[in-house]
């Protein structure tokens, strides 16, 4: 699931499948990954994000604050970033959820890969939010 170019269409899902690509990750690990789904959510009226502990830990951000996106996008790898903002785009468009592999840099620490689940919440048939996994695989690519 790494990221590649142009994007594979393996990378989006319907929303509809939410359940079949959760079912496993949500509350639990993911299968062949190392480390626990740590949940996550984006409010897209606001941008507020909501972590679960999990996700501070993986970025390097304290808990005591909110985190504003912008913050947390420039954690990402360039090259990531663009992969997770075209499908993102996509996601919030089109009502699919997606999964990808991306690399992060938390301040002052060492890359790592994450495998970033996303499925769109909606409203009145528009998308309203996202919500998904985040999960450490780093130990799959070495």
């Amino acid at each position: 699931m790494k990221p590649t170019e142009p994007l594979a269409l393996h990378h989006s899902w319907a929303a509809c499948d939410a359940e079949t690509h959760f079912a496993h990750g949500l509350f639990g690990t993911m299968i062949g990954a190392v480390g626990p789904a740590e949940r996550w959510s984006c409010d897209l009226a606001t941008g507020a994000l909501t972590w679960s502990d999990g996700v501070f830990d993986l970025f390097g951000f304290g808990r005591d604050h909110a985190i504003p996106r912008g913050d947390a996008v420039r954690r990402y790898a360039e090259s990531s970033r663009a992969v997770m903002e075209r499908l993102r785009a996509h996601a919030i468009r089109h009502r699919r959820g997606f999964t990808v592999d991306i690399e992060i840099c938390p301040d002052g620490a060492t890359m790592r890969w994450v495998r970033l689940t996303a499925a769109p919440g909606l409203r009145d048939g528009r998308t309203v939010s996202l919500s998904g996994t985040k999960q450490d695989v780093s130990a799959l690519y070495s």
